[in-house]
């Protein structure tokens, strides 16, 4: 996406004045993308917190979105669209007929897979006295069921379980309120079934 600082009178690339300064990690994209729509720019290689840069190094900004939320807490505001894209995964349909090249392939395919199936989910784990329990785990949703396990010595149960992320800010509270501690919330990398 090309973003501008939201006060920037820019609303199309072609308002971006000639000499623009414009930071990317993607440069030969950006390059071409503006050469297409007739800006001459000067685009600077940016490593990392691209949407920083905006005003006190560039101008503006090429950077990857899904949903823009970034770009907009820094401050930027969409100008166009350089590029939508997706993940394929590719093999070569010879090495796709060597058993020993395809097993290769699709233990790659299960690593993705996982990735891909954790976007968006967290694991949840809590502490839980033994009256409590089940208040609390009627509450939680779960990829079949939820962990429970004794803590040594009795007194109460640990608990865990997958949660989409965008459900935790409200689930926390409503488990500390039936009696919950202890609650910890961790980033996934990959969920294999």
């Amino acid at each position: 996406m090309l973003a501008v600082a939201e006060s920037s009178p820019v609303t199309r690339v072609e308002d971006l004045p000639e000499g623009v300064k414009v930071a990317t990690e993607y440069p030969e994209l950006t390059r071409r993308f503006l050469e297409a729509h007739g800006v001459k720019a000067e685009v600077r290689l940016s490593y990392g917190a691209t949407e920083a840069k905006v005003p006190d190094i560039a101008d503006a900004v090429v950077e990857i979105t899904e949903t823009g939320r970034a770009l907009r807490a820094a401050g930027l505001r969409i100008v166009d669209t350089l590029l939508v894209s997706h993940t394929e995964l590719v093999a070569n349909p010879d090495a796709a007929t060597d058993p020993e090249r395809r097993h290769a392939m699709e233990q790659l395919l299960t690593l993705l897979q996982g990735a891909l199936e954790a976007r968006g989910k967290v694991l949840l784990k809590l502490n839980v006295a033994a009256e409590q329990l089940a208040e609390v785990v009627a509450l939680l949703p779960a990829m079949k069921a939820p962990t429970v396990s004794e803590l040594v010595g009795g007194g109460g149960y640990a608990v865990e379980t997958v949660v989409a992320k965008e459900d935790v800010n409200v689930l926390i509270p409503a488990l500390k309120d039936r009696g919950a501690t202890d609650i910890l919330e961790l980033p996934l990398g990959k969920i294999v079934h």
